[in-house]
């Protein structure tokens, strides 16, 4: 195919395992596997095996300093300065980090607006530290989305009044794709003296960040989808320059300036960048493939996956304007440069169809109630692929073999 042909990061498909009977469109929720990053994995293993506790200082990748390690490579995804970026915990441990440490209620300023597109796990963790504070839901302001798939970012400015303490926001909402205005959330926000912070779970990776240019005071995420750091890899986190020195809300003792660590002072000198908002020991072999993952993304940049990704994703909606216009699909994401990374077709078969698409060879994403997430991914997928998923797709819509499967999901979906 011409398209690939011209491709400038074709030669990175052979970086991954990709078996040939497969076109895996699923790395908006789990990246493939690449042989760096399984190489990375064997040198940690193999430092374990050779250096025992030494290996936290000595070997290729001494585990002591491995979160700031990885934390400078994706300071260069999100636009930070490798202090303001550790890799650290899970999604979901760091944003309760950042509750605890930021949302400091007063009398007449104690409400967190969030949305009601947001992933589930954010809206858990933000409840449950009202809670905690003696607060109930009416603490929570969620904006309302006007059509079940967007949220505009008017609604969100016209919420916050002086009693907003805390604002969590998706950069791009995990069913639609829509990437919201960070910039001008942003500023309008400072505007009212509130702090705000981002989900990057379906960003990073996949789009330009410039979260210090921006002023954001605080973001979150995963690494497991598009920076393909394996399942459960270990998180990532990021806190403005300004608020360094703020005592973390949950301490630990891998919060600690290095120097002072081992001194094993019950009074913690904390650290004086983001590192201070770690916690617990690291889990290194969560880590150790990010090490190999991340060089690739090093070497490409993210300006360059973009350019690729809006390609692709154009090139996938084109065809399903012209292959499957009489199927009854709703393209349900933007058709402009603000949608993230994948497409997602709406249908009332849709948990049906992602089974029937399945055993034809195609790994798609179901997201209730009637999505299916489509993400060709920059670094792995051709477009040739995307011809032939949509060809597949047609297919299957012609000869109905989706209706052999009920139409529920699976456990994971």
């Amino acid at each position: 195919m011409e398209k690939d042909q011209q491709d400038q990061l074709a030669k990175y498909r052979k970086e991954f395992y990709l078996r040939d009977d497969l076109i895996y469109l699923d790395g908006n929720s789990l990246g493939l596997l690449s042989k760096r990053a399984e190489k990375s994995l064997n040198e940690v293993i193999q430092s374990w095996k050779e250096y025992a506790i030494d290996g936290w200082t000595e070997g290729g990748a001494p585990w002591y300093y491995m979160a700031e390690t990885i934390g400078e490579s994706l300071a260069k995804l999100v636009g930070a300065k490798k202090a303001e970026v550790i890799a650290s915990n899970s999604t979901t441990v760091n944003l309760h980090q950042i509750l605890a440490t930021f949302f400091q209620p007063k009398e007449g300023k104690n409400k967190i607006i969030a949305d009601e597109l947001n992933f589930p796990s954010d809206i858990y963790a933000i409840k449950s530290h009202l809670r905690m504070r003696g607060y109930s839901e009416e603490q929570f302001i969620s904006i309302q989305s006007r059509d079940g798939q967007f949220i505009r970012e008017e609604d969100i400015i016209a919420a916050m009044n002086e009693e907003i303490a805390l604002i969590i926001l998706p950069s791009v909402l995990y069913r639609s794709g829509q990437i919201l205005q960070m910039k001008r959330l942003v500023e309008e926000a400072h505007k009212r003296d509130i702090l705000i912070g981002f989900d990057l779970c379906h960003s990073i990776g996949a789009i330009p960040h410039s979260l210090t240019e921006w002023n954001v005071d605080f973001a979150f995420w995963c690494n497991y989808k598009h920076l393909n750091g394996g399942p459960g890899a270990v998180g990532g986190l990021y806190i403005n320059e300004c608020h360094h020195g703020t005592a973390p809300g949950l301490a630990g003792w891998f919060g600690s300036h290095k120097q002072k660590q081992f001194d094993m002072e019950h009074e913690m000198t904390v650290a004086d960048d983001a590192s201070a908002y770690q916690m617990g020991t690291p889990q290194i072999l969560s880590m150790a493939p990010l090490l190999g993952a991340l060089s690739m993304f090093d070497e490409v940049g993210i300006n360059a996956i973009r350019q690729k990704s809006l390609q692709l994703t154009d090139y996938m909606m084109d065809l399903i304007h012209y292959e499957l216009k009489p199927f009854a699909f709703q393209l349900y994401n933007r058709t402009d440069e603000s949608r993230g990374a994948h497409i997602l077709l709406g249908h009332k078969e849709a948990a049906r169809i992602c089974k029937a698409l399945k055993e034809e060879g195609v790994i798609p994403d179901f997201r209730m109630p009637d999505g299916i997430r489509l993400a060709p991914v920059s670094l792995y997928n051709s477009f040739e692929d995307v011809w032939r998923t949509i060809n597949i797709l047609k297919k299957i819509m012609e000869e109905e073999t989706y209706k052999k499967f009920e139409n529920i999901r699976g456990v994971i979906a």
